[in-house]
């Protein structure tokens, strides 16, 4: 594993790691995933939340390795050793120390690190191991939409939670596993967010050949035909940034005001130009 991806994993697990030590545990917020049964262990049997993370880790990486294969192993190895002891460190640096006493910033901003640090850790392709694991072996074993039996998974630690939680706390949990969620998914699609064009336009041609040279955009001609005055012609296909999205209204107007585009958001492009290095003929 090459160090760019070993990177954003440590960062992602240490940024978790700061979470939990400086939001949750001095706020008495509760939450899913391990750091969740990790409380609940903590509170009912005063267990360090640290030592049962590294042990439930561990535990969930064997299973993993198991029953996921060695591909699985090799990218969840880092955070299954690195996140327990880091999270140890912090609780030690720390201590009890709240970095505020009201409970909804401590809500807010733990759900914005937490959502952060797995996402970082899911774009380097690696897993944080733990509860990660469970949902993956079933899905594999019995095909239940991992989405799903995580859910199911968060829902029930929580309830674990509330034999030591009030009320407030339970929402305050609910509302924290929304945030990170949240926050996660829009991690996910940071810097991978790109446009479809697609320009309709009897002057296909000098609309191509402007995007090509003018913006330094690959483009497809798609064969198409009017579903009017059934005339064949060529829609012209080209993914562009956001900022580059005015520039490309602006082109295409000048050289055709009469041009129809069809505007799309996508999640993310793959291939020359964009994942792969841009090679001129």
């Amino acid at each position: 594993m090459s160090l760019k991806k070993i990177l954003p994993i440590i960062v992602g697990n240490t940024v978790y790691a700061l979470a939990v030590a400086l939001f949750i545990l001095p706020g008495g917020l509760i939450t899913g995933g391990t750091t969740g049964l990790a409380l609940i262990a903590h509170y009912q049997f005063g267990v360090p939340v640290a030592v049962f993370v590294g042990v439930f880790n561990i535990i969930m990486f064997a299973v993993g390795a198991w029953i996921l294969g060695k591909p699985f192993a090799i990218t969840t190895l880092i955070s299954t050793f690195y996140y327990p002891f880091i999270l140890g460190v912090f609780e030690n640096l720390f201590g009890s120390a709240a970095m505020t006493n009201d409970r909804m910033l401590s809500t807010v901003f733990s759900g914005l690190l937490i959502g952060a640090g797995i996402g970082l850790v899911i774009r380097a392709g690696a897993s944080t191991g733990g509860m990660d694991i469970p949902p993956l072996v079933l899905n594999k074993k019995w095909n239940i939409p991992v989405s799903m039996s995580m859910s199911v998974f968060d829902c029930m630690i929580l309830l674990g939670q509330m034999i030591f939680s009030n009320k407030e706390q339970i929402l305050y949990g609910i509302l924290l596993v929304m945030l990170y969620t949240m926050v996660l998914d829009k991690v996910l699609v940071i810097g991978r967010n790109q446009m479809q064009v697609k320009i309709i336009s009897e002057k296909y041609e000098q609309i191509n050949y402007a995007i090509q040279k003018q913006m330094d955009r690959g483009t497809t001609l798609l064969s198409s035909e009017g579903g009017y005055l059934r005339k064949s012609s060529y829609t012209v296909l080209t993914v562009v940034s956001g900022r580059q999205l005015s520039k490309i209204n602006e082109l295409v107007m000048g050289i055709d005001p009469n041009a129809f585009l069809v505007i799309n958001q996508v999640n993310e492009v793959r291939g020359r130009g964009f994942t792969l290095h841009k090679e001129y003929k």
